[in-house]
This record gives C-alpha cells, structure tokens and sequence, in this order.
C-alpha cells in the first residue's frame, strides 16, 4: 500500500531518505533526510539538518510575448464615468441620493452635526446637476434659458411701475428705453438695460402671471355660475394664447414690410400686457356682480378704459421701436403705429369671458 500510493502528481513529501518505500524524489521537497522509515511522512517528522519547508520549485522566466506586450489601461482611465473618477452627476442615482440626504437631514433623521453637511452636499449636487445635466440633457435648453433670463430679471418696484404705467399710461411721459455698455463687450457696443433697471424694459413676468390670474378669474366666474368644469382653464389659456400668436405674427409681418428689426420676445411681451387689463375687467365684472348685480355693466365699463390704456401704451411703445426711417416702398410708419393699437381693441373683446356674469 506505502509503496505506490504518492507516486503521481506531486510525488515526494519525504524525499531524501533512504529505505525501498520512498515516496519520491522530485517536484516538491518539503521533508529533506530522514531516515529510512516506510511512512510517506517520515521526512517533514523526523529530525533534520536541513530547513524545514525548503522549496525546490524551478524557477520562471518571463516570455518574450508577454514582456513585449504594452500595459494595459487601467479600468477608471479606460472608463471615464465609471465610480473610481469623480462623481457622475449624470446618473440619476446620484440625483436620488441627494434628494434622500437633504430629507433625511430637514426630517432629523441625520445627526446634528451632520444635517449642515448633508444639505450642503445635497445642495450642490442638485445645483451642479442642474447646471451641467438637465440643461445639456435637451437640446437647445440652455440657449432658451439664457436668452429667456434678463425677460424675468425683475423686482417689486418694477413690478409695480410696470402695472401703473400699463393701466395709466397717460400719466407718463418717458418712453425711451435705456441703453448701456456691456461689461463683456471688447467694442463697447450698447445694450438694452434690464427691467431691473429700466422700467420700458419689456418683461415676461407680468404678462405670464396676468394670464395664469385671468385664466382663474375665468374659472371663477363660471363656478359662481354653477358652470364649473376642469376644461376651462386650458380652453381659456389656449385661447388667450392662439389670439396672441396670431396678434404677434401680424406686428411682425408689418415690421417686415417696413424693413425694420424687432425681437420677437418683445413682442411677446408687449402683446401680453393686456391680459393685466382684462383681469381687472373681470375683477370688476365679479365684485359689482356679486353685490349689485351689475357684473355685465362693470365690465364693459371697466373694458372701456382698460382697453384704451393698454391702445395708449402699445403706441407709444411702438412708435419707439420703429425707427423714424424705414423701406420707402413699404407701408407707412405712422399707419402701422395706429393699426398695431387699434388691434389691442379687437383682441381684448375676443378673449373676453363675460357670458356668465351676472
């Protein structure tokens, strides 16, 4: 049995000794002398000169092939977003974990030294992925937001200059916009102030916000009605915003035929203002309705002055855009200036929702 059973593979666990039983002499010697015992593990036992566990495994030399093989890449260069570079704000696992932390940290969950650090770490996740993810994620999103800004760069004392001037105007006089030197510019062109700093600067802010009041001002009218459905918000806005786009598409047609430059966000904006006059138009009509039933009275009363207001302001707004000088085969400056007023007329009327009004 001692005789041939380590004879394979790894064959001498007791090399060295003498004796007619011993189980090998290559490969790994971990049993040097001994004496000449049949047991296979008589050598790595017994006493010995030699080190124990001494290893004669020969030893390798490199190929050629694989010293002459360039070092491969490492796997965080190879892959640019994988999670040993910096932080992916692209993935919208880091975008959740953000929003978990700053709850975590505002309901208590977090510790009080900690809850600072995880808002502010969720704070500038969320903004860095705002500003370098969501914009660049649709095309074309981030020219729309630059160009949309300095439209909404406004505060409360623009805000309230802007209504009065809108809805007196006949109590002003300055109508010339204000320009100034950009910073940036390396040849000092002139720029249009903001609204901040300018109050004929157009702005789409009050515009926005008169039309979202006048669309609930409108589903308040039919409530008190008992006419009340879901669609007439979005029916209201629709048609509000259809006559708009039709109103602006004439005014640029006209700029076009006099050869004269115009933004078409400030149209926007200048065509928008009427919605400010039709929501008092319907305040009026609800409140004298409500209390002397004379809501129908009160908003053509109201309209009457509303809709001469908003007439009064786009002509002297428009008589500053239109330079004195346009194309001589075109038509003339001082008809288009008077049929681009007298539309505020026809499209406030449209837009009016008085069927309900007591």
């Amino acid at each position: 049995m001692s005789s041939g059973f380590y004879e394979g593979g790894y064959s001498g666990y007791g090399g060295g000794g003498g004796g007619g039983n011993a189980a090998g002499g290559g490969g790994y010697n971990y049993g040097a002398g001994g004496g000449g015992s049949s047991d296979a593990f008589s050598g790595s036992m017994g006493p010995s000169s030699a080190p124990a566990y001494s290893q004669t495994q020969p030893t390798q030399r490199p190929s050629a092939s694989s010293s002459s093989q360039p070092p491969q890449p490492s796997s965080s260069a190879a892959n640019p977003n994988g999670m040993d570079n910096a932080m992916n704000f692209w993935n919208p696992a880091m975008a959740t974990m953000a929003q978990g932390m700053a709850t975590a940290a505002v309901a208590g969950k977090v510790g009080d030294v900690n809850s600072q650090v995880a808002m502010n770490v969720a704070e500038s996740m969320g903004r860095e992925l705002f500003e370098k993810g969501w914009l660049k994620l649709v095309p074309g999103l981030e020219r729309a937001m630059l160009g949309l800004r300095p439209y909404f760069a406004v505060d409360n004392s623009y805000v309230k200059r802007k209504m009065a001037k809108v809805l007196f105007p006949f109590a002003f006089r300055d109508w010339a916009r204000q320009e100034e030197v950009a910073p940036g510019s390396p040849d000092g062109a002139p720029r249009y102030a903001p609204p901040q700093r300018d109050e004929n600067a157009p702005d789409l802010y009050i515009p926005s916000m008169s039309l979202l009041t006048y669309a609930l001002l409108c589903a308040l009218c039919y409530g008190n009605a008992g006419k009340f459905d879901p669609e007439v918000l979005p029916d209201v806005t629709s048609k509000c915003v259809m006559f708009q786009i039709l109103e602006v598409v004439a005014i640029r047609v006209g700029f076009y035929l006099m050869e004269a430059p115009v933004a078409i966000l400030d149209l926007i904006c200048y065509t928008g203002y009427k919605y400010l006059g039709l929501c008092v138009n319907m305040l009026s009509g609800l409140t004298m309705g409500h209390f002397l039933k004379y809501g129908h009275r009160s908003y053509y009363f109201t309209y009457l002055w509303t809709a001469t207001a908003v007439s009064y302001f786009i002509l002297k707004v428009m008589a500053n855009c239109i330079p004195r000088k346009t194309s001589a085969v075109g038509p003339k400056r001082q008809f288009m200036v008077l049929g681009f007023a007298g539309s505020q007329f026809a499209t406030c009327w449209f837009v009016s929702q008085t069927k309900f009004l007591e």
